[in-house]
């Protein structure tokens, strides 16, 4: 008889293990990384732990669990610069089909239990899209719904080329004539102006505040954990911006893109984003992951890139009543905001009439 899967919180020495097994592992990302988490925390105030699976003393998979307080109480989910906060599931050697599925199928059904019993207000995990069966959640009662994401592989650069729509491949080709050229991991104030301009042109949010983002992106480049990258016209202005989360695992991961409003036309966001995946490729890494497909205008941008849409998987307990009715109390005025920012230039004009 196999040993039983048993679960328990590591200890910060333990980490540098559960960093390797994430790296590994093909459901791993930076998102599960201590040193990642360490950054996002000192800049939001969260706090985080990770969950382990064992068998036999052997680390067979786990979850990081990032969590924050509000007056509504403690809670666990996907959140900004958090795309992900899933399981990571370590390969098995056997070569049956029928023993892997058994093998992870008894660790989730272990990690199930514990979280299971724990307090908070909310409890949401996102996995990506290599994390397929999550069956012992849906047998405890958990929710489960779908998200989407377009994942580009560049392991072979013709290839990826040759799946870039025309009109994304025709934008590219104008800006390198343009002169048109990439820098990386430089000028924050670039970024974080177009991060602006971006969130008032479309009323996208703002990730963090402009002085904890920085201290954000530079811890995460001096672990080499993200790249800053932007398109630049030959003059040396800066026409979009582009952070990517790097790290051991041979994904990345796109989680915040912006342009001048005034070079839009040009191209210069497909020009950044084809030599972004060059960039990556060269770098050794595999595929980049462009976070998030809902539908919008620039789900349709990100589709023409060559990707492939892959399915997401979400469990949630269902939230206390008290945190239900406190999240949407405090989200109502933002609510409203995104609604009445794309028409107010409209009423503006009519006002002025």
């Amino acid at each position: 008889m196999s040993a039983p899967v048993t679960t328990r919180y590591l200890a910060e020495d333990e980490y540098p293990e559960w960093a390797d097994r994430v790296a590994g592992s093909p459901d791993g990302s930076v998102y599960s990384l201590p040193s990642y988490l360490d950054a996002l925390c000192a800049a939001t105030g969260g706090r985080y732990e990770v969950l382990a699976a064992e068998r036999d003393g052997r680390l067979v998979g786990g979850i990081a669990l990032y969590r924050q307080k509000s007056a509504f109480g403690t809670w666990v989910s996907p959140r900004l610069l958090l795309y992900y906060n899933g399981f990571v599931l370590v390969p098995h050697e056997a070569k049956s089909p029928a023993q892997c599925a058994e093998w992870h199928l008894n660790t989730l059904a272990a990690l199930e239990r514990a979280l299971a019993d724990l307090p908070y207000a909310r409890l949401r995990i996102k996995s990506r899209s290599t994390v397929t069966d999550l069956r012992p959640f849906a047998a405890c009662g958990w929710v489960s719904w779908p998200s989407w994401s377009y994942v580009v592989d560049v392991a072979d650069l013709a290839v990826a080329w040759s799946r870039v729509h025309k009109d994304q491949r025709r934008l590219v080709e104008r800006c390198r004539e343009r002169g048109f050229y990439l820098t990386q991991n430089d000028d924050f104030d670039a970024f974080y102006r177009l991060h602006l301009q971006t969130h008032q042109r479309k009323g996208s949010p703002v990730y963090l505040p402009r002085d904890a983002f920085h201290r954000f992106v530079e811890t995460l480049q001096a672990n080499g954990l993200a790249r800053l990258y932007h398109a630049r016209l030959p003059d040396g202005r800066v026409a979009a911006s582009q952070l990517v989360l790097t790290g051991p695992h041979p994904v990345t991961h796109t989680v915040c893109a912006a342009a001048d409003g005034e070079f839009l036309r040009l191209g210069a966001s497909s020009f950044l984003r084809w030599s972004v995946f060059e960039d990556l490729a060269r770098a050794g890494y595999r595929a980049n992951d462009l976070t998030d497909a809902e539908l919008n205008p620039v789900t349709r941008f990100k589709s023409q890139l060559g990707g492939d849409l892959v399915l997401n998987l979400q469990v949630s307990r269902r939230d206390h009543i008290p945190f239900r009715v406190g999240q949407f109390g405090a989200s109502f005025p933002g609510r409203v905001k995104r609604r009445l920012l794309p028409i107010l230039p409209a009423l503006r004009r009519t006002t002025a009439r």
